[in-house]
């Protein structure tokens, strides 16, 4: 391993990055992330954390630094609920690592019958709703047990497989996990994506699986066509949080969302401010039938502003863009908020995700 990391990334003279010049490559590559084995609770090798621990540290060893390229070191994390694997990893080897992953996916079934990505119920969106929501649940009682061995925060989680996972597409090789990604992917997006910025104090990367026609894709190929996913265009709303500052948005309790005796928070938030001292609001309707009309206070803010904002929605649950009708779900202007004085209002129809900027 330390050879193989010294072959990609050593800029001066030994046998390895003079082997790597041998095979056409001057320059070393840049080396910036580094997983020291994965699911090792499962399919890489039915570990137990206190095995896995032991050799986490013993092959971290080998994955150093050479020249200026400087590796964060991510340690093969929980799955789930498996709470006491966060804590055997950080008591055992916490303070070798940078990061340490968790994997968690929105499955509205069973592992064994997950259902369509495109024709499912009222009751099915219901229940992948209230599943997405459970990432908050997971992120804040694994990080309560990082906090007790970190409570500086220098290893961060690292959220690194997340999205829905559905039975393949009908006609698709089922190995390939070709599915594909309607409104509902959309909203599930948006979830967790707020998720993930109101915890940003200890989650310090996401990544969905997967992005290009596998799982919850943001893109769809087939030979030369390509389309752009409902997933994508959250995405893309999503990321004037980028390097931005994060706010604490702290709601109160509002409309809630019901189905067949069960109850859910209607909308979902996270916020920030850019470079630019813009503000940015990312919201989300979950419900399937009902508007939600949201009040903010923003306070500190100082001075006129104006309101502006994007949405991606549809009028039916199951709307997704096809090679045919690529752009069924895409992203629109949206001009259903009002900013007066220090309030700031919206009416969020239904299955929305909503991007508002205000701009001085």
């Amino acid at each position: 391993m330390q050879e193989w990391v010294e072959y990609m990334t050593f800029d001066g003279e030994s046998p390895m990055a003079d082997w790597r010049r041998r095979n056409g490559r001057e320059e070393p590559w840049k080396l910036p992330y580094f997983g020291v084995g994965n699911e090792n609770w499962g399919c890489g090798g039915s570990m137990r954390p206190e095995y896995y621990a032991d050799l986490y540290r013993q092959f971290q060893t080998y994955v150093r630094n050479f020249g200026d390229n400087r590796v964060y070191k991510i340690a093969g994390g929980a799955s789930d609920f498996n709470y006491d694997w966060t804590e055997v990893l950080m008591r055992q080897a916490g303070g070798h690592m940078h990061g340490l992953s968790l994997h968690y996916y929105t499955v509205p079934g069973e592992w064994k019958k997950k259902g369509s990505a495109t024709d499912f119920t009222e009751q099915e969106w219901f229940t992948t709703m209230r599943k997405a929501l459970v990432m908050d649940e997971l992120i804040t009682k694994h990080s309560t047990i990082m906090d007790k061995y970190d409570p500086e925060k220098k290893v961060g989680l690292i959220v690194d497989e997340w999205g829905t996972w559905f039975d393949p597409e009908i006609g698709t090789n089922p190995g390939f996990l070709y599915q594909q990604n309607t409104l509902r992917d959309a909203l599930v997006a948006g979830v967790h994506l707020n998720i993930f910025n109101n915890h940003c104090d200890r989650v310090q990367m996401t990544n969905i699986a997967q992005t290009v026609n596998v799982l919850q894709a943001m893109i769809l190929t087939d030979g030369e066509q390509m389309i752009l996913t409902p997933t994508y265009h959250v995405f893309e709303l999503y990321k004037v949080h980028q390097n931005a500052e994060s706010l604490e948005v702290h709601p109160q309790a509002g409309e809630s969302y019901s189905l067949n005796g069960e109850t859910l928070p209607r909308v979902s938030v996270s916020a920030s401010r850019d470079a630019a001292g813009r503000l940015n609001i990312s919201l989300c309707n979950i419900d399937h039938r009902e508007e939600a009309a949201v009040r903010m206070e923003l306070r500190g803010r100082s001075g006129d502003a104006k309101v502006s904002g994007r949405i991606v929605t549809a009028p039916v649950m199951q709307a997704h863009n096809t090679f045919d009708a690529p752009e069924t779900v895409k992203s629109a202007s949206f001009a259903g908020a009002k900013l007066e004085g220090q309030e700031l209002s919206a009416v969020l129809p239904p299955m929305s995700v909503v991007m508002l900027t205000l701009e001085s």
